[in-house]
């Protein structure tokens, strides 16, 4: 009889045990106050704060290209070279006629030299007037003569610099066409795509390639209804949908005044405290801007809410409670009416729940 009667005890403590064992585990959090914040909602997307095309400005042939799809350039850095061979040897050529210019000119004119022995035959006659051998007619004569020697020699002089400055500009451009043969990156950025290689033949302003800027933006959207109370240096958390449920801090940096006019939503651009490596253009998450604040009894995590009713755990069942909502922001809500600090809420997996439920507890860090 007392074997019977302990067999029946050991199967009941089984049976409690597996019953027990077998109640689902609810994460619930222990609500507790805090500071509540009014936030206004928007969706956030991360943008490169500019994309280029990179263009030669020069024709030729590549012969020689750093670029692939995700290299990254800094501004200056060399990109592409074009065959340089036909624009320095015209460089060459000019070089060469313009020191035969030069030498031309320093040798003397022959204009000089007949300008000079008119103004010895000009005073020679000048004497002979005073003396009585010349007549004045002839005196004359001679002066228009020098005037005219003059005259052509200075006309001489300025064709000699017009034709030294040619040559200056002249070197000067096919200089400046010869360092646009090297190709360089002009801003900081990543290459997305690449639109020519070496042996391509290109024209001028031909793309070569696409650049993403290395600096971002961080675009938030507004409804129309929210932006109103939008101001510059308002505090705002950000969470990225690939990195999970952390909130980052961030500020309002621009607003730009026109709405989109095919969704009517505004644009805000955020400054957000996240190291730049992690700011990958498009993704995208969630912002909250923070409108006012306040200390709160009650904060329960937004999750934990549907259609303004908690499940809270109470000795190991589950009851539904009807709550008042205050201040609402991306992941926190106030709680008005309906719990007090201490109650055990269920934060994940809620329609697995139901009243009056029994659950196992595992208490999850407080919302705030």
């Amino acid at each position: 009889m007392k074997k019977i009667i302990v067999i029946v005890v050991l199967a009941a403590v089984v049976a409690v045990a597996a019953v027990v064992l077998l109640r689902p585990t609810a994460d619930v959090v222990a609500v507790a106050g805090g500071k509540a914040v009014e936030a206004v909602p928007g969706s956030v997307v991360v943008r490169a704060e500019f994309q280029m095309e990179l263009k030669s400005e020069e024709a030729g042939r590549i012969v020689k290209s750093e670029l692939k799809p995700g290299r990254h350039f800094a501004r200056g850095d060399f990109v592409a070279q074009l065959d340089p061979t036909d624009v320095k040897l015209a460089i060459e050529k000019t070089e060469s006629d313009y020191a035969a210019a030069k030498k031309r000119i320093a040798v003397g004119s022959s204009i000089a030299l007949e300008l000079e022995t008119a103004k010895q035959d000009l005073a020679a006659a000048e004497r002979q007037l005073k003396a009585g051998g010349m007549a004045q007619a002839l005196l004359d004569k001679q002066r228009r003569d020098v005037q005219q020697i003059e005259q052509r020699r200075a006309l001489e002089e300025v064709n000699n610099k017009n034709q030294l400055d040619n040559f200056e500009n002249d070197l000067a451009v096919k200089r400046r066409q010869l360092a646009k043969m090297t190709i360089t990156a002009p801003a900081d950025g990543t290459i997305s795509q690449v639109l020519a290689r070496p042996g391509d033949l290109i024209g001028g302003g031909t793309s070569i390639a696409t650049l993403i800027s290395d600096d971002r933006t961080v675009e938030a959207r507004i409804s129309e209804e929210n932006f109103a109370g939008i101001k510059l240096g308002q505090k705002c958390y950000v969470r990225f949908l690939g990195y999970g449920a952390y909130l980052f801090d961030a500020t309002v940096a621009q607003i730009l005044p026109t709405a989109d006019p095919a969704t009517q939503r505004y644009i805000v651009h955020l400054d957000v405290k996240i190291d730049p490596a992690k700011l990958v253009p498009g993704i995208t998450g969630e912002v909250s801007i923070v409108t006012a604040e306040r200390e709160a009894k009650v904060l329960v995590p937004r999750r934990a809410i549907f259609d303004n009713t908690v499940f809270v755990v109470e000795d190991g069942r589950v009851r539904e409670q009807s709550i008042e909502v205050g201040y609402t922001s991306l992941n926190i809500v106030e709680v008005l009416k309906g719990l007090q600090p201490g109650d055990q809420v269920i934060v994940d997996m809620l329609d697995q729940f139901h009243p009056g439920q029994r659950v196992k507890v595992r208490v999850l860090p407080p919302a705030n």
